[in-house]
């Protein structure tokens, strides 16, 4: 395996959501390919501070494919092409020697860029709020094992609560849908005893701040079930669709 190699970065700048963006050049070699993408963005960062440049602005929190903070697009691909992956588990060694790679943001209405790879997704915040949460009556929280949950319908409920929120299902859908982000979280809510409260209303307030956000319709090209690094079936979408309110 090739332990050191060569890159040659295309990389979207941006200064700011009204300035007008472009893509950059910048080449890196004898780059470890121990390294993840992200790891040799910052280390692009570094030479760019120390020449008196302004760093290249990317999210980024956890850096082990949990959070969702992360991510933009690898030669037009979410996440880069490592299926089940997100962009900070992405490592140098998936690349070959003198690879060129093209960064750039997520591209959706929704999500305005903010800059260079930065974009706003405070519309996944809103699409929540509207209803992505369980209500009681309780003072105080229930005792855990107070309400049964079948095996069956716990695996099933965990399946789409793995979703993160890091948008690129969005980003992958030609029209920048954000049904599968939407219907994991109702599916998750949806199949537990604890979400059944609200449980219709729940569907119709976060279909309807989806439209409001600006995300397109559901292609059906399933684009958002290859994108997503936690590989939520889109079947869910199907599952939403026959949630009636």
């Amino acid at each position: 395996m090739i332990e050191r190699i060569s890159l040659n970065l295309h990389i979207w700048r941006q200064e700011s959501p009204s300035s007008q963006g472009t893509f950059e050049k910048y080449s890196m070699s004898d780059v470890s390919t121990k390294l993840s993408l992200l790891e040799a963005l910052d280390k692009l960062n570094d030479d760019l501070i120390i020449n008196g440049c302004r760093p290249i602005n990317f999210d980024h929190d956890c850096r082990e494919g949990i959070c969702g903070s992360c991510g933009f697009l690898v030669n037009g691909q979410p996440h880069g092409p490592k299926d089940g992956t997100t962009i900070c588990q992405l490592y140098l060694r998936q690349f070959r020697d003198n690879t060129t790679l093209k960064l750039e943001p997520w591209r959706a209405k929704a999500f305005p860029i903010v800059q260079d790879l930065v974009v706003d997704r405070s519309s996944f915040d809103r699409v929540i709020g509207s209803g992505g949460f369980c209500s009681n009556y309780y003072e105080k929280a229930p005792e855990a094992n107070e309400i049964k949950v079948s095996q069956e319908r716990s695996f099933s409920a965990f399946e789409t609560a793995t979703c993160i929120g890091c948008g690129a299902c969005v980003a992958s859908c030609r029209n920048a849908s954000a049904s599968l982000f939407v219907a994991a979280k109702l599916a998750h809510l949806g199949q537990l005893p604890q979400g059944q409260y609200l449980r219709l209303t729940r569907v119709k307030q976060m279909k309807e701040q989806m439209i409001l956000e600006g995300f397109g319709s559901c292609s059906n090209n399933l684009d958002c079930e290859a994108a997503c690094p936690k590989e939520i079936s889109a079947n869910w979408i199907s599952w939403m669709n026959r949630e009636k309110y």
